[in-house]
């Protein structure tokens, strides 16, 4: 039985919502799911944009109360001011390059081949950083977005960039980035959610305004339930990530990120 557009961009906001927050690169995974189902969204590229919103948005709710908190106190308390610092550093590389290289990324790296790729490469670089003894055991370690030095949370916003490769994973560079600065597992992870606002908002606005030609409400419905979908899923997605690190830490993600790759190069080497 054929599958339904309405149930194919529902699985794909489920693809959305599972990877975004993910160290496995959700842009790779809806590159590769659309390029192997033969998706084609609504004209434009609003069914993608959109369904990328609904998994901003969960991230906005779930630390709604931190942040709500941030921005009442941040003229008066030092910690909100340093965690501010910190995610504007950290997310100012990442909107330099992306806005001046925006046309090479987009039409050179946007290809099943260069995820595939990145997919291994990234998971093979996971594997080594998690067994490098300066992250096993750290000489200075940061617990809180607000305690991380602003020169090191400026790296983790170049480390970033290396996330506008597709399949590469903006969550896997920041957290691995953070993890080589000092800071600890959860505190990683934490950094990448919330620094994944301003980033995905950021990129959102910039894509809107690169595509809004071509930019259309036809199928609406599909849009829609993209959006419902992924916004649910990476609720869920979020909080169990957080706890499942803390135990078994990132590597089961880096073994997935090269069996899948590895599967991707031998299903294009064979069409």
């Amino acid at each position: 039985m054929a599958i339904t557009p309405i149930l194919m961009a529902a699985f794909l906001g489920v693809v959305e919502g599972v990877t975004e927050f993910l160290p496995v690169s959700s842009t790779g995974h809806l590159i590769l799911v659309e390029d192997l189902l033969g998706f084609e969204g609504p004209p434009g590229k609003l069914f993608e944009i959109v369904i990328q919103l609904g998994a901003i948005l969960s991230v906005c709710w779930l630390y709604r109360t931190k942040l709500i908190e941030i921005v009442r106190t941040l003229f008066r308390s030092t910690g909100a001011q340093h965690f501010t610092l910190n995610i504007i550093l950290a997310f100012l590389p990442a909107a330099v390059i992306g806005a001046m290289a925006y046309r090479i990324i987009k039409e050179v790296l946007f290809n099943p081949w260069v995820v595939a790729v990145a997919l291994i490469v990234g998971g093979i670089a996971i594997l080594i950083i998690e067994r490098l003894p300066s992250v096993k055991h750290p000489r200075v370690s940061y617990d809180k977005i607000e305690d991380v030095p602003p020169s090191r949370a400026f790296g983790i916003g170049l480390f970033q960039c290396l996330s506008m490769i597709p399949g590469t994973s903006r969550s896997a560079a920041t957290i691995m980035g953070a993890l080589l600065m000092g800071v600890t597992r959860s505190a990683a992870a934490e950094f990448s959610f919330i620094l994944a606002i301003p980033t995905m908002l950021g990129a959102t606005v910039l894509d809107i305004y690169k595509n809004r030609a071509t930019l259309s409400w036809d199928g609406a419905e599909l849009i829609a339930v993209g959006f419902v979908v992924a916004f649910i899923v990476a609720l869920i997605v979020v909080r169990w990530m957080i706890a499942f690190i803390s135990k078994h830490g990132f590597a089961p993600f880096a073994y997935y990120r090269i069996v899948i790759g590895a599967l991707m190069i031998v299903i294009l080497l064979n069409r």
